[in-house]
């Protein structure tokens, strides 16, 4: 006899996933957030009429995510390190090579050269006045780390202009590839300056409304980085 796909789940994996959904349906009621206290193992275990070892998993469950961790003398607290543990896992996993520079620089030119309509008439005075002071202490950055990271903001407050939550954390979760691409040649003062240049150029079209100039000026400064990457 052939079991159907419902009697064949393991119904230890089916109660770990109810009481998941169950707190997480707890913290949605109570309006839990981060850094408050989740109750004990015991409560939650006779609160949803499971065991103490189901509660447990489903503890583990949530830690993976990265939803809650547990601190002496405390107990579970919600966290929100589940973005944090993206980016580790795109930072541990990814190597800085011609083929990882393509495919993150086509990450961004499928984003970054078209916000243009996105963000001409979101930008405000004060935005742009601080863009330029970000590109002026990447033009003037005593190391290489500190200039990506000017660079790396530069981008990140453009593509924030756009208005879309889903795009900044996703460019959020790749902030340390993204970086790490930016790291090459920061260390030379010509590459420093010409990305300071290219910023230049990309703020000058935004004043100017021109979107034939900021889609050309990305897309040069986007590929510049290139000639830095060992092997490219």
């Amino acid at each position: 006899m052939t079991l159907s796909p419902d009697l064949m789940e393991s119904p230890r994996t089916s109660a770990v996933d109810t009481v998941v959904g169950q707190i997480r349906g707890l913290i949605r009621a109570r309006g839990l957030k981060v850094g408050d206290v989740l109750p004990s193992e015991a409560e939650l275990a006779d609160m949803f009429a499971a065991s103490r070892g189901t509660v447990r998993e489903a503890f583990r469950t949530l830690k993976a995510y990265g939803v809650a961790e547990s601190r002496q003398k405390v107990g579970a607290v919600l966290t929100a390190q589940h973005g944090n543990a993206m980016r580790d896992l795109f930072a541990f996993a990814m190597d800085i090579s011609e083929d990882a520079f393509r495919d993150i620089q086509g990450y961004r030119r499928l984003t970054e050269m078209n916000l243009f309509d996105l963000v001409i008439d979101r930008l405000t005075d004060a935005d742009m006045a601080e863009m330029a002071e970000m590109n002026r202490r990447l033009r003037d950055a005593p190391d290489a780390e500190t200039a990506s990271a000017e660079d790396y903001r530069f981008h990140r407050r453009l593509v924030d202009a756009a208005g879309n939550r889903t795009l900044s954390e996703t460019y959020g979760m790749l902030e340390p590839v993204i970086r790490r691409l930016m790291l090459a040649g920061k260390s030379q003062r010509r590459a420093l300056e010409g990305a300071a240049d290219d910023h230049d150029a990309i703020l000058a079209a935004l004043a100017a409304r021109d979107r034939i100039a900021f889609v050309y000026h990305m897309n040069r400064h986007l590929d510049a980085g290139l000639e830095f990457v060992p092997g490219a």
